[in-house]
């Protein structure tokens, strides 16, 4: 009897977070993984504890030639995807005493032409594949407007728009579309949040939750459910206005 080769997956911003727990459990459940990130480290040590499950696609994924060449990489080894699971992304507030078209424009770089760039070298690879599933992570922040999340909310929201029009139109090809909306979770990026998370899940939670879901490829996966009841209506969060939020720095200025 022939046995079942394991799926062969492409998952971004797989070295912290979210990321990071899912290759966890992907790699536990014994797929092959390809892991794309900035920062290499993290993926190397994922490679040495999986032998021979982990392919090294590091780069950055806002350049567009480097995400050419991930997409040449992966078919030259493996020649298909099974499924793309695209969670790479970013957080910057905004203060709109002082608005810095900077953030938003690096901030939609990141988590939407990004993106883009990865669907682009993707499709093909999963139009060889075996039951091909595209998977994009958003957030439950796209269902309402956060105060100072205009940058975070637009590139999100983008994405949500994205990826439920790629529905429709990869249907007839028997590519199956999700759309993942995460609250708060613990991340490197959430833990500099200045303000309460009370529906907050470990980052090993949410990413066993997703992956459990997205086996019945549904429409989209949304936790937690009392998010928006937490959150809901925006006026009444608590807003430091004496205090911006702290960043590592203003991002780069992105060149067109």
């Amino acid at each position: 009897m022939s046995r079942t080769p394991p799926r062969r997956i492409w998952l971004t911003g797989a070295s912290s977070g979210i990321g990071a727990a899912l290759a966890e459990a992907l790699l536990k459940s014994g797929v092959q993984l390809a892991v794309s990130a900035r920062a290499v480290a993290p993926l190397e040590e994922l490679s040495s504890r999986y032998p021979g499950q982990v392919l090294l696609v590091p780069a950055d994924l806002t350049n567009s030639q480097q995400v050419r060449e991930i997409g040449e990489r992966i078919a030259e080894v493996w020649g298909s995807l099974d499924s793309v699971i695209l969670n790479a992304g970013t957080c910057e507030y905004v203060d709109a005493r002082q608005f810095d078209t900077s953030i938003i424009e690096h901030v939609i770089r990141t988590n939407l032409l990004a993106s883009n760039y990865c669907i682009e070298a993707a499709l093909p690879l999963l139009r060889a594949g075996n039951r091909p599933h595209l998977v994009g992570i958003a957030s439950s922040v796209t269902y309402l407007p956060l105060p100072r999340a205009e940058a975070h909310g637009s590139a999100k929201a983008g994405l949500r728009y994205l990826f439920e029009s790629l529905r429709s139109d990869l249907a007839p090809e028997g590519i199956d579309v999700t759309v993942v909306s995460p609250g708060f979770v613990d991340t490197p990026l959430t833990e500099k949040n200045d303000f309460p998370m009370p529906t907050s899940w470990p980052a090993d939670k949410a990413a066993r939750h997703i992956l459990e879901k997205i086996q019945d490829r549904p429409l989209e996966v949304a936790f937690p459910a009392l998010f928006m009841a937490e959150f809901w209506p925006p006026s009444t969060l608590p807003i430091r206005t004496d205090k911006p939020m702290v960043r590592n720095g203003p991002p780069n200025k992105d060149k067109p």
